[in-house]
């Protein structure tokens, strides 16, 4: 091996960038230093933090070009600002240690529990596991909601376009969010009626994207579990990002419901990535280690609904990320 391919792993292999970045966001130094530029004992009285470390972290970010050395102190570059809290690309909610997304993340250090058992290593971590973790921290919880919402934002559009929703009188959106997508797909059907089911106050929040695309005349709201019966009788249920987050028990729980609840010949719609399609190995890796689940193939998706008498009818691929699997009811059709 070379001595390039030895450098080359190691830059790989090493936590000191990763983690200086997550504890940059975290202490909010892109934001700080856009302001104003500030030397580095400055910037330790302001945060109390050690200004003998903090110089160390900064002269690392400045080899990151995250920031750069002024007259007068440390400021964020062009570059760093991307990770400035208002830069509406996310990257906030993944690394700040304290909120989901970067908090999640950290599982990774238990990535050999999760290797060795199949099991998240989330609850190995941090004593629980996700769900309950944003349940009892309600600030968690508000960022998992902005972080599922700016995760496919941009692929809202081609999702809508890349489906006939518009063959559905009703839909029912399961776990739907803040209500982005299902606000935009009644947009752009105007005949369509939809419901949506999440959590309360995530449902609760979605009043405000049903108002903002103006559909709020069609569109019922329930703050409901996804374990608990859904609301009946509707053509289509809509699982967006959902069956991931699960392993195959609950996964086949949530299925379970929707089959349930659905009219004689209902359809049931799951959109994620779907593996050995459009799915990236790394985000498969985080979907074991937070929740023990993984990126599911064609056939494994097909071999967990078909327990629910739900046949594969087709796959389409709606962005370069995710695919659409429709389901229908054997049984009802």
């Amino acid at each position: 091996m070379s001595e390039h391919d030895v450098a080359a792993i190691r830059t790989l292999a090493g936590l000191a960038t990763p983690m200086a970045l997550r504890v940059c966001v975290t202490l909010g130094l892109p934001d700080r230093l856009r302001e104003e530029p500030a030397d580095a004992a400055r910037i330790a009285s302001e945060m109390s933090v050690s200004p003998t470390a903090l110089e160390l972290l900064l002269d690392h970010l400045a080899t990151l070009g995250i920031i750069e050395h002024t007259g007068t102190g440390y400021r964020t570059t062009e570059f760093g600002a991307t990770l400035c809290s208002d830069a509406g690309n996310g990257l906030t909610n993944f690394l700040h240690l304290d909120m989901a997304g970067g908090r999640a993340e950290l599982a990774f250090t238990d990535l050999l529990q999760s290797i060795t058992t199949g099991n998240a290593a989330y609850p190995v971590r941090y004593g629980q596991d996700f769900w309950a973790d944003l349940a009892r921290y309600p600030t968690l919880r508000e960022s998992f909601d902005h972080q599922m919402t700016d995760r496919f934002r941009d692929q809202i559009p081609r999702i809508v376009t890349g489906y006939n929703w518009g063959r559905f009188r009703s839909i029912v959106d399961v776990g739907g969010g803040h209500g982005t997508l299902l606000a935009a797909i009644l947009a752009a059907y105007p005949l369509l009626r939809g419901h949506l089911i999440d959590l309360a106050p995530t449902a609760h929040e979605a009043a405000t994207a049903f108002s903002a695309h103006r559909v709020q005349d069609r569109v019922q709201v329930t703050a409901r579990s996804f374990f608990e019966p859904l609301p009946t009788g509707a053509d289509a249920y809509l699982l967006c990002d959902i069956l991931h987050d699960w392993d195959d028990e609950h996964a086949r729980h949530i299925l379970a419901r929707c089959v349930e609840a659905a009219r004689p010949g209902g359809r049931v719609l799951v959109i994620e990535p779907v593996g050995g399609r459009h799915a990236a190995t790394e985000f498969n890796l985080a979907m074991l280690v937070i929740f023990g689940s993984r990126e599911r193939r064609v056939d494994e998706f097909r071999a967990l609904a078909s327990a629910h008498g739900l046949v594969l009818d087709t796959v389409t691929d709606l962005t370069d990320q995710r695919c659409l699997l429709e389901f229908r009811l054997t049984d009802h059709s």
